[in-house]
């Protein structure tokens, strides 16, 4: 894979002289999953660790591809949905949420056979799925301005958090009860509290709009918003918003992941990289990009099993796939 960076790194060969060599990739492609005869655009990504299966939302196919991830083979696709955007896993129930956009449906699938399940109507645009594994609630992103609480254990709605308008990315802190969400039409990063379902802040980085993607950096204590207009990384303090981070980043961003365990931040961009940033001081310091394909710009990083999965539409000659990238050292 090529490496785009500038710098160099000093290697010491076995008879002592210094030569100089281009740095490694951070990321390098392990393999690609093929997904069959899937067209269209694919949005989010969500994972069933101890099946080791990944489920795929095949907007543009209306399905929802299975992967296994051991044998990097598919399983199996379930059609007949309608623009599904937003997929979530509950282990504790062994429950997969599909969030369509098409009629605010989401749909349910339950246990290695994948059984239908149930049905919940949220009316408009559901898309983005969080959850929450030790409240045993699911959170969904819909309509003209809402999270829904779904009950884990019922499947039933059992409250909304209003917001100002469409939510797109969020997170939930898992230091506290907060959740940060993305709401681009009024330009705002929304502060909800779980607790008590109201909004309790708004966030403001002037000068840039349209913030999609967003991670929580943990042990930073920041939340990490990218914006597409223009393409910039932003990292707020968890605390209060203020900013720690405004980076330039690649374009078409539509996630974007903290790996805790390098100190680094992986952009997936539909102008067809992924851009890398590391940790430095109190914010970030761009380290590079890897090339991927045009309009590949979702994906979903994995720490337990230490693996970046990055969804690829078909493009010319090439089918759909999922690509594994494997993050180095």
């Amino acid at each position: 894979m090529k490496w785009i960076t500038s710098a160099l790194a000093v290697v010491v060969v076995a008879s002592g002289a210094t030569a100089w060599a281009a740095e490694p990739a951070p990321l390098e492609i392990e393999a690609k999953i093929a997904l069959g005869k899937v067209s269209g655009r694919i949005d989010h990504l969500a994972v069933d660790l101890e099946h080791q299966r990944l489920f795929v939302a095949e907007l543009g196919n209306d399905s929802l591809g299975v992967v296994d991830l051991k044998n990097r083979s598919v399983l199996r696709t379930i059609k007949g949905l309608r623009e599904p955007q937003g997929v979530g896993y509950v282990a504790a129930t062994d429950m997969v949420y599909v969030a369509n956009a098409g009629d605010g449906s989401v749909a349910l699938f339950r246990g290695a056979g994948l059984v239908p399940a149930g049905r919940l109507d949220l009316k408009d645009d559901a898309d983005n799925i969080r959850v929450d594994t030790q409240a045993n609630r699911v959170y969904i992103g819909y309509g003209n301005g809402a999270l829904a609480v779904i009950d884990a254990a019922t499947q039933a709605k059992i409250a909304d958090i209003p917001l100002k308008a469409h939510p797109e990315g969020f997170q939930l802190d898992p230091a506290s009860s907060r959740i940060y969400v993305n709401v681009p039409d009024v330009h705002e990063i929304a502060v909800a509290d779980r607790a008590t379902g109201k909004q309790v802040a708004a966030w403001q980085v002037p000068g840039a709009g349209a913030n999609f993607p967003m991670a929580v950096d943990a042990d930073g204590k920041r939340v990490v918003a990218v914006f597409r207009h223009p393409p910039r990384l932003v990292a707020l303090a968890a605390a209060d918003g203020t900013v720690a981070a405004n980076l330039p980043t690649c374009g078409d961003a539509d996630d974007v992941f903290v790996d805790a365990k390098r100190g680094r931040v992986y952009v997936s961009c539909g102008e067809g990289y992924i851009e890398i940033f590391a940790t430095a001081g109190d914010g970030y310091a761009p380290l590079g990009r890897v090339p991927t394909a045009s309009g590949a710009r979702t994906s979903l990083f994995v720490p337990a099993l230490d693996r970046l999965y990055l969804a690829v539409r078909a493009g010319g000659s090439e089918p759909a796939a999922i690509w594994v990238l494997r993050p180095a050292p």
